[in-house]
Formats: C-alpha cells, structure tokens, sequence
C-alpha cells in the first residue's frame, strides 16, 4: 500500500522567540528560561537517553501501564478517531495506540522542527493506512493548529507527564486549549506523575550517567550556538531537587564562579552559585489532577497506575459547562 505524504503545517517559533525569551529570561530576577527550549535536535537525542536511564523510571512505567490499559481504551474510544499527540518526539508510546486503537488519522505536534519531521515520516512509513499530518507549534503559549477532520471524534494524547512542567495556571490554560481542539465528548489521554518518596523523584533527575545534567546544560550550548553569545556551559553545573512544600522537581544551573556574560551585546552578571531556572516538574495525586482539570470541564473517566503508584495514565472527557 502506497503511504500518503506528511501534511506539515510550519509556525516554529524561529532564531528571534530564542531570543527573545532568552533575553528577558536572563534580565528578570531570580533567571528562568522555558523548557521547550530544550529540545532543539541535540536535545530531543539526549532526552531520548534519558528515558533509557535506570532512574529515570517515568517512561518505562508509562509504557507497561498503557500497554495493560489498551484493550479498556479501546473499549471507551473507539476506532476511527483523529489522533493528536502533542510533544510527540520520538513518538514511540503513540505505536501502541497506533496499533490498537488504528485512528483513521494522526497528529504529531512539537516545538522541534527536525526531530518532528523525522519522527512522523517514520511514523507514515511503517504505517502507510494512516493518514499523517505534523505541526510545529509552540503550545506553551498558544495550541493553534489547521483544523483537520472536523466530524471525527478527537483524542488528545499527552504522554510523559510533560503537563508537570506548567505552573497551575499555565496548565489550566493549555487544557483549555485541549478541550478546545478536541470539542465537547472529545477525550485527552494523558500520563501524569505521581507525588512519591524524596529520594526516587531526586535520582529520576540526577541520574548516575549524568545524561539529566547534559540535557539541561545543552539549553547553555543551544545559545551559544544560535545566538550572539559567549556563555560557556562549562561554567555552570546541573542542580536539581524536589521542593516538598510546592510538590515540584526543580532543576536550575548554577554559576561555578563569578563570571560575565555576552548575550546579544547585552552583559549580564553572575556570582558564584547564582542560578537559572530551567525547569519545574509538578507531581500530583490522582484527586488533585481531577481537580486541576475539572476546573476547565475534564471529567476524569478513567485512571490507570502501576503496581506502586509512581505513574499514571488519565483518560479524561470534555464536558464543558454550557453556561
């Protein structure tokens, strides 16, 4: 069977969103920049190798428990769906959905352009029935996709617990927007850490190999690379932790010396220990996830776990509030 090409819709943020957000990043007080800046093609590689790391125990759990949900999923969705899946990566977890529910379309939707490209090319490969689409889209602030199959039941699909690294708020926001694109009886399926002991969450982010503290020094290189800047990754080291009383893992780089740094021939000082931001991962319990998303019309439907709760796979239905 002749597969169909890759229906690709462009609205990558470009060299001047870097910019922009790296600059504003750096002037505000305490220094952050946005995850999804991690993930440019060497990065999109190294968090690949993250998930195979034995701390890192997110993906693996992930993947067992959607693999014993499938046939109830397939039970509650159907078949035929259009099949949305944002941060979609490597696209691996998305196979087993592929293969059991066989959607009449798919979605991919990520920030990183190349390893966008590749993934749903391989995807429309090995599965030439499926009528691929891919769109490059920054949803941390907008989900702003081409409406495609309008009639067709929509399920989104979130895998990795990537929801964590949005404030309340923010997380409100893009389920709003979820909700929007999958419409009223529309379904996200969505995995979502679970809060645990101290010491598992620490190693998950701080593992032997030292693969974590590439990735979030590979965000230094990334701008040294695209911008007009002289900052040296090897500078700074990787620290990450979870803050028990805001029930987050935080990872920042700190400063290993007092040092200046030329970004865009703006300078900006740092003392020893003087830290980004990079990254917060909130962890829930099942009731509070419910909670977060039923502020924005999500019924919780359905709710899959391990055998130790470390993980879990939420299957949530849109039900908005007609007032």
């Amino acid at each position: 069977m002749k597969r169909q090409s890759i229906r690709f819709y462009d609205a990558h943020p470009g060299i001047a969103g870097l910019r922009d957000e790296v600059l504003a990043g750096f002037t505000c007080q305490p220094r952050m920049l946005p995850p999804k800046f991690f993930y440019d093609a060497q990065g999109s590689l190294l968090f690949d190798r993250i998930c195979e790391q034995p701390e890192y125990y997110q993906t693996r759990t992930e993947m067992a428990i959607l693999d014993s949900a499938l046939p109830d999923l397939v039970r509650r969705i159907g078949a035929e769906c259009l099949l949305v899946e944002l941060g979609s990566g490597a696209s691996r977890k998305v196979r087993l959905l592929l293969e059991g529910l066989h959607p009449g379309g798919y979605m991919g939707v990520d920030i990183s352009r190349e390893f966008l490209l590749e993934s749903t090319e391989l995807l429309a490969s090995d599965y030439p029935w499926l009528e691929v689409h891919a769109a490059c889209v920054d949803f941390s602030h907008r989900l702003d996709i081409p409406p495609v199959d309008i009639d067709r039941h929509k399920v989104a699909f979130y895998p990795g617990s990537s929801i964590g690294n949005f404030d309340r708020e923010d997380a409100q926001r893009l389920l709003h927007d979820v909700g929007r694109l999958v419409g009223p009886g529309g379904h996200l399926l969505i995995g979502v850490d679970l809060k645990k002991d101290v010491d598992t969450l620490n190693s998950a982010y701080n593992d032997a190999a030292g693969v974590t503290a590439e990735f979030n020094l590979n965000l230094l290189r990334r701008i040294r690379r695209e911008l007009d800047s002289d900052i040296d990754p090897e500078t700074f080291d990787h620290y990450a932790f979870y803050n028990p009383l805001l029930g987050r893992i935080e990872m920042h780089l700190l400063s290993r010396c007092r040092q200046r740094v030329l970004i865009e021939g703006q300078a900006f000082e740092f003392e020893r220990g003087e830290g980004i931001h990079t990254e917060n991962s909130y962890k829930y319990t099942v009731p509070e996830f419910a909670g977060l998303a039923a502020g924005v019309g999500f019924v919780q439907e359905a709710v899959w776990r391990d055998p130790d709760d470390l993980f879990s796979v939420q299957l949530l239905r849109y039900e908005p509030d007609p007032g």
